[in-house]
């Protein structure tokens, strides 16, 4: 069994964009939400390894569900994504307790486990 994954993600296109290309890389997709509140209710229930985090959610952001996560559940590594640069974001993607970030263009089995292993620079994962 691979790595579990909870998506989050307001999309529902996205999310199951994503589920398909992670589980082809043999990922193990443990759940999917589209909001904070969902998110975090599902990552404390059962505790995916990594929670694959959109930066804009319609009822709260990805920072302030990655804050909460973390200090709820330190264990699961959070990686923030968005249709936005990284650089649009300045030091929140720091201060947030995330693990990195991949913009969604660039989201890839790959550059996830570049970011899950410490081999991208948090704000700098697929960024030009």
């Amino acid at each position: 069994m691979g790595t579990t994954i909870l998506i989050v993600d307001d999309n529902g296109g996205f999310r199951a964009w994503a589920r398909v290309l992670l589980e082809s890389a043999g990922y193990t997709i443990a759940g999917e939400a589209a909001d904070g509140a969902s998110a975090l209710a599902a990552a404390l229930a059962s505790p995916p390894e990594v929670m694959l985090l959109d930066v804009q959610l319609p009822d709260t952001d990805g920072f302030e569900v990655a804050r909460r996560l973390c200090a709820e559940r330190s264990g699961v590594a959070v990686v923030l994504t968005s249709t936005r640069d990284a650089l649009d974001y300045g030091p929140r993607l720091g201060s947030c307790g995330a693990r990195g970030f991949v913009p969604k263009d660039a989201l890839s089995a790959e550059a996830l486990a570049a970011v899950l292993a410490g081999d991208e620079d948090l704000g700098r994962a697929g960024s030009t």
